[in-house]
């Protein structure tokens, strides 16, 4: 049994060997943890906007113009009866719905003048778009201090890493 103890290590021992060799030539890398120490806050003022709709109903009051289109029946009525007094046949025809376009603008024209303004209101609503500003204080990251054997080192995180961090460890052989 005792044998079998010593070819078991002679074994593990060779196994070993080559890892140990190969990781001297070119370096190992490994993770630890380390206490952290103090973490502060890292503040930085901004200033925060927020657009704010305010609306309101205003009293907005029109002037509508009111024609009759009496006159222009009317005109267009007397103009027709003189245009049909002259002419002949066809001519007769073209006077009479000349004198009948004629005399409906005619007196179109001049109900205008005596058109009149009636005011009419009605609410119509407003709106703008403002803007509120305030300023608060925001978190950027984190002042860490932290030991790894015995030593004490500072670094910049973008969160807060509790009661320990991970560190990475580098192993280099020196000439």
């Amino acid at each position: 049994m005792k044998a079998n103890r010593i070819k078991f290590a002679v074994a593990a021992s060779l196994l070993a060997l080559p890892a140990v060799v190969f990781a001297g030539d070119r370096g190992h890398d490994g993770y630890d943890k380390a206490k952290v120490i103090n973490a502060e806050p890292i503040m930085r003022t901004v200033q925060v906007s927020t657009p704010r709709r305010d609306c309101w109903d205003e009293e907005v009051t029109h002037d509508h113009y009111y024609e009759s289109a009496t006159p222009a029946i009317f005109g267009g009525i007397v103009g027709g009866v003189i245009g049909h007094q002259f002419g002949g046949g066809n001519g007769k025809k073209a006077a009479t719905v000349a004198g009948t376009l004629l005399g409906a603008s005619i007196g179109r024209d001049g109900s205008r003048q005596t058109a009149y303004a009636r005011p009419h209101t009605e609410t119509q609503r407003h709106c703008q778009v403002s803007d509120d500003s305030y300023v608060e204080e925001r978190v950027t990251g984190y002042h860490v201090t932290y030991r790894y054997r015995g030593e004490v080192f500072e670094t910049r995180m973008d969160h807060d890493p509790g009661a320990w961090v991970r560190v990475k460890m580098r192993v280099d052989v020196i000439d």
